[in-house]
């Protein structure tokens, strides 16, 4: 088991990251201040979070499926990434796609955080890849759904 040490803002030790549930992947991130994101705005989101990740591990902030599909709201540069070497407040890119103004009360579960050991890779310059099936195709290239 891979321990992450966690400091609290003052005043915010009951917005600790929890799971809801053992078997969930993910931590819970709540705000620790009360806010209201506009229809189209983006706002920075502070947890009241800071940690120290071991070196080869980072942490992905990734938006809750029910905020998305009920109110428009997501993570705006999904995931993003904390990196071992951060020590600053862990906050959350929000941005409000949704059709009505979006309040956030401190307390309320805004994002969920992932913790994952990363690969070593060594990238390796070339003056040619090796060919694939899909070669270049992307972005659509494989055609679109017929299910509407």
């Amino acid at each position: 088991m891979v321990e992450v040490q966690i400091r609290m803002e003052a005043g915010c030790s009951d917005l600790f990251p929890a799971k809801a549930h053992d078997d969930d992947a993910a931590y819970d991130l709540h705000s620790r201040e009360d806010l209201t994101i506009d229809v189209g705005e983006v706002k920075l989101v502070k947890t009241g979070i800071f940690m120290a990740l071991p070196v080869g591990y980072e942490a992905q902030v990734r938006p809750r499926s029910g905020l998305a599909l009920k109110k428009g709201v997501t993570v705006l540069n999904t995931p993003g990434t904390i990196d071992a070497g951060y020590r600053g407040e862990v906050g959350v890119i929000m941005i409000n796609a949704g059709c009505e103004p979006f309040k956030v009360a401190r307390g309320d579960r805004i994002a969920q955080m992932v913790i994952q050991e990363l690969p070593k890779v060594k990238l390796v310059a070339t003056e040619e890849l090796p060919s694939s099936e899909r070669g270049a195709g992307g972005f659509g290239s494989t055609g679109v759904s017929q299910q509407r």
